[in-house]
């Protein structure tokens, strides 16, 4: 690792006082975790459509669900964790240093032998993205000083810049694990986890001391290589536990159960250091955080149940043209994204510039309402279908521009929104806990998509048809419910957040 003297070619107040719009350490991060997300949602949108493969898992679409949810909560879980230890011991650029490479192991042994070292490579990968998915985020917050009006806009940027790695992984992996070979979708996410890595090790002394270990200047060298060896050890060592509890959903339900309250407990202990004014803001932060729950586990049914309906339901004609209707499921949201994020953006401008634009609690109501009404319309599909149960990729399209306007008015804010109300030492910790708490959402995705799908292998695809649009209507209707609750709560919401907007 690189010291700390060779890498301080400016403090952090020069850095900070950057001229225009985004500083170029920005574009560096961004670079690096654009090829990160490449990797991460090509394997998300792999994992149910690979193991409903009857070549390969051949699970019925009630255990997809459960598994893909178990998955993708322990990704969210290691974050926290993640989170943690960069806060305490290695700080964020070892981190993501070590997160990477695990992300790369984990993805060239499915590469290898999907099916019989599928649970092997997935725990590999769960752990390194613990590692690497919270620090980078803190260290875009890092770029900005506190009362920066350039940090949305920072965030903004990058949240929408990411999601050009997503529309591409989304996509090539998915279209790759299909039509070509599980072997080579696998290989293609740990080639470009790797290109991502190298990005980030060779743009890393433009950073200052962003990033560098909290215990630099406070122990010995050789203190922190050991507390630093002790902690890759352990990350190490808790795979075959991983690989234990992914494998066996009663041993999440188990997991889930236990560290959500002891998380809890850890943050209040934490805040208990604070004054009066930042206990507060750390419980607004807090509801934020359970409201979030809530949306990812309405949203990530992207990834489980909504997969598999594209995969069972959806004929392959949108806008005229012929598309794998798994491609547009894995990829639609992040074109949206792109397209529409500085859209967005400039309408939020135009309402503040005529006092019109809504606060942050506000925006996270309207995200809710839209993600109502995007399920709304992907429980409309129904009354698209033919007599098979084959429904229309266009109706479910719109949808997707509908759940997207609906991210962009909450998931932009949450990363940002963390920073501002968290006291500095908490910055990671909180910002692991706003992924923890993706983790519960992703977790409830996957009860949710198991309890609206069917475990009978013979079912028809009418039968599925109903099932699935039956379940995306009820959540249509809790997620308006949420919106409207979040708006009329708003007022108290603001006070305890006193001056972050």
């Amino acid at each position: 690792m690189t010291s700390t003297a060779t890498t301080n070619t400016q403090t952090l107040e020069e850095i900070q006082d950057f001229k225009g719009k985004y500083p170029k350490q920005l574009w560096y991060l961004f670079l690096s975790e654009m090829w990160e997300r490449f990797s991460f949602y090509g394997m998300r949108g792999m994992l149910t459509i690979f193991m409903v493969d009857k070549a390969q898992l051949a699970m019925n679409d009630h255990d997809a669900n459960l598994q893909y949810g178990a998955t993708q909560a322990f990704v969210y879980t290691l974050a926290f964790v993640g989170g943690l230890f960069a806060d305490k011991i290695l700080g964020f650029r070892k981190s993501i240093f070590w997160g990477g490479f695990l992300m790369i192991l984990g993805s060239f042994i499915l590469a290898i032998a999907p099916k019989e070292m599928f649970y092997i490579g997935i725990s590999f990968t769960i752990v390194g993205t613990g590692f690497f998915k919270p620090n980078i985020s803190t260290m875009v917050g890092s770029l900005y000083s506190k009362d920066d009006h350039r940090r949305d806009a920072g965030f903004g940027l990058f949240y929408s810049g990411i999601n050009i790695g997503a529309l591409l992984g989304g996509a090539i992996c998915v279209w790759l694990g299909k039509h070509y070979s599980w072997n080579a979708a696998f290989s293609c996410a740990g080639i470009v986890m790797t290109i991502s890595l190298l990005v980030f090790i060779f743009t890393k002394k433009t950073l200052g001391p962003i990033g560098l270990s909290p215990l630099a200047g406070k122990f010995p060298a050789s203190k922190i290589r050991m507390y630093d060896i002790m902690v890759y050890a352990g990350s190490l060592l808790i795979i075959p536990l991983i690989l234990k509890l992914v494998s066996v959903s009663q041993y999440t339900d188990l997991f889930m159960y236990i560290v959500g309250p002891l998380t809890l407990i850890y943050i209040f202990y934490e805040a208990m250091k604070y004054n009066k004014v930042e206990k507060q803001k750390l419980l607004a932060a807090m509801v934020f955080i359970i409201f979030s729950i809530f949306f990812w586990a309405f949203f990530e049914q992207a990834g489980g149940s909504l997969n598999l309906f594209a995969e069972h339901n959806l004929n392959d004609k949108v806008a005229g043209m012929t598309i794998d209707p798994n491609v547009i499921n894995n990829s639609s949201n992040s074109l949206f994204v792109i397209l529409f994020s500085p859209l967005v953006g400039l309408l939020w401008l135009w309402m503040s510039k005529r006092k019109l634009e809504p606060n942050t609690v506000v925006k996270f109501g309207l995200g809710f309402l839209f993600l109502g009404l995007a399920f709304y319309v992907f429980y409309y599909t129904r009354f698209f279908a033919d007599k098979n149960g084959i429904t229309s990729l266009n109706v479910f399209t719109l949808a997707y521009l509908v759940i997207t306007i609906g991210e962009l008015c909450l998931s932009p804010i949450g990363l940002s929104i963390m920073t501002k109300l968290s006291p500095k030492p908490m910055h990671g910790v909180m910002m692991g806990m706003w992924f923890l708490a993706s983790a519960y959402g992703q977790y409830a995705a996957g009860l949710l998509g198991a309890d609206m799908s069917s475990s009978n292998p013979n079912a028809s695809l009418s039968d599925k048809l109903i099932a699935y649009t039956d379940g995306y209507q009820h959540l249509a209707i809790y997620a308006a419910i949420l919106g409207v609750v979040l708006i009329v709560l708003s007022p108290l919401i603001r006070k305890l957040m006193h001056e972050v907007h």
